[in-house]
């Protein structure tokens, strides 16, 4: 077989792969559209659909306790969130990566939020997240997620309004 052949027969090869990626990709892209739309509606049930439904999910947070185990865990701190402010916070999601590769897949973005507190303090922050995800039953779900924030050498405290 000839380099020419070689070439040919791989593009016919991973060409359905990348068609299949893509929307895949498109998927996860939706998902977290429809994340942050329950999430600007205050909507926890709605946002934990993006989540794999058991003890399996395992998310690491920048705020207290810092690792939630299984997603009634990860609920129970959405609701105690929101519970946080006045009014329901707002999220924009930006930078938004997305990597698949078949049944698995992640992402990494920036994330704005919004809001005021209950004693009245404006809220904005910017957070890094990187999910990863399965495929499941023709769904894809977050099954591992890590927030972060960059931190301030100088002073060693986390920097929740730079941004990137």
């Amino acid at each position: 077989m000839n380099i020419t052949t070689l070439s040919e027969s791989s593009t016919e090869l991973f060409q359905p792969v990348a068609v299949a990626a893509s929307d895949d990709e498109a998927a996860i892209r939706a998902l977290e559209e429809r994340f942050a739309a329950a999430f600007n509606a205050g909507d926890v049930e709605a946002m934990m659909k993006k989540y794999i439904p058991d003890q399996s999910l395992v998310v690491f947070d920048v705020v207290p306790p810092g690792q939630h185990s299984g997603a009634d865990a990860y609920r129970k701190a959405w609701v105690e969130f929101f519970a946080h402010f006045r009014n329901t916070p707002k999220i924009a999601i930006n930078d938004l990566g997305i990597t698949v590769n078949g049944t698995l897949g992640f992402s990494h973005s920036i994330q704005h939020v919004m809001g005021t507190d209950t004693q009245d303090h404006l809220i904005d922050r910017t957070v890094r997240v990187t999910d990863g995800y399965r495929k499941i039953g023709g769904n894809w779900l977050i099954v591992l997620e890590h927030v972060s924030v960059p931190v301030d050498l100088k002073t060693g405290k986390p920097d929740l309004t730079s941004k990137p």
